[in-house]
C-alpha cells in the first residue's frame, strides 16, 4: 500500500482530520505505564504528536517514505521508514524489543496490514500486564453530508477501491482483533467515536482527494473528479458561502484491548 500514498503524502498532511486529545487522554489512562508507544502506519504523524504529549518516547512507522518525509517533526518522535519486507523479529527490535511498550497505535491504517504478522509483533512488544493496542478508523461517514458522500460518493468510487478499504467502510465490524476488550469496543463491536473539524468547502474536497482510491483510479485512467462532480454539486449546494468554514463530524470507530493471557 506505500505507493498508494506517496503522491498525495503533502495534501495528506494537510487535509487529514487531526484527532481529539480526549482520545489520547482515554489510552493514557488504560496504560499502566506511560514511557514508550509505537505508532504504527503513523503516516504524516497525525497522531504521533498527540501520543507524545502522554508518553516519553514514541516511535512511529510507516511503509511509505513520502509520508514520513511530511511528518510533523517532534522532539519526542522518531518516525522510521519500514520496509514491506521487514522480518518478525527485525521489526520487535525496531519498535524497542520484547516487552518494551507501553502502548501501541494504529491510527485509520490496520486494515491495510498484514495482521496475522502484525499481532504476532504486537503480543510481543506489549508489556504484560499493562500494556494496550488501539486501532480505529473512518470513512465517508461525515455529518451532515453521510447521504452524499457515503450514501452516493463511496457507491460511485467502490469499483476503484483496493479490496482491503473494505474493513474500513464497514466501520472495523469484520476486523480480527484478538485482544482482550478494556472498554473501548470489542472485537466485532467497535466503539462509535467522534472527530469535530472544522473544515471549508476546499478542505473537505482537499481530503476526499487524499484517498488510495484517488491513486487506484488514477492507475487505471480514470479521473475520479470527474465521476463525482454530480455528488459534489449537491455537498456544494448544501454548504453555502464556499469560503466559510463549516463543523463536520467525521463518525469514527475504536477498537482497543490487551494481550489474552
Amino acid at each position: 500500500m506505500a505507493g498508494l500514498y506517496e503522491r498525495p503524502s503533502e495534501m495528506y498532511a494537510k487535509k487529514r482530520p487531526r484527532y481529539p486529545d480526549a482520545w489520547f487522554s482515554k489510552l493514557a489512562d488504560l496504560t499502566a505505564g506511560h514511557h514508550r508507544a509505537w505508532d504504527a502506519g503513523c503516516g504524516t504523524g497525525q497522531a504521533s504528536i498527540s501520543i507524545a504529549e502522554h508518553y516519553d518516547i514514541v516511535v512511529a512507522t510507516d511503509v511509505s517514505e513520502g509520508q514520513i518525509r511530511h511528518a510533523v517533526a517532534h522532539p519526542k518522535v522518531r518516525y522510521l521508514h519500514t520496509p514491506v519486507d521487514l522480518s518478525e523479529d527485525d521489526l520487535v527490535v525496531l519498535v524497542g524489543g520484547e516487552g518494551s511498550l507501553d502502548l501501541v497505535v494504529v491510527a485509520t491504517a490496520v486494515h491495510w496490514f498484514d495482521l496475522p504478522l502484525f499481532y504476532a509483533v504486537v503480543n510481543r512488544v506489549l508489556k504484560k500486564p499493562g500494556g494496550v493496542l488501539a486501532v480505529w478508523g473512518y470513512n465517508y461517514e461525515i455529518h451532515p453530508f453521510e447521504d452524499k458522500l457515503h450514501g452516493q460518493l463511496y457507491p460511485a468510487m467502490r469499483p476503484y477501491m483496493d479490496p482491503r478499504t473494505r474493513l474500513a467502510m464497514e466501520r472495523y465490524r469484520d476486523l480480527p482483533f484478538p485482544f482482550e476488550p478494556v472498554g473501548v469496543g470489542r472485537e466485532g463491536a467497535p466503539a462509535d467515536v467522534d472527530i469535530e473539524v472544522d473544515m471549508t468547502l476546499d478542505d473537505l474536497v482537499g481530503f476526499l482527494k487524499t484517498g488510495s482510491v484517488v491513486t487506484t483510479a488514477r492507475e487505471k485512467g480514470v479521473d475520479l473528479e470527474a465521476v463525482n462532480k454530480e455528488v459534489m454539486k449537491g455537498v456544494e449546494a448544501e454548504w453555502g458561502d464556499p469560503t466559510a468554514a463549516r463543523k463536520l463530524v467525521f463518525k469514527a470507530f475504536m477498537l482497543a484491548g490487551k494481550p489474552k493471557c
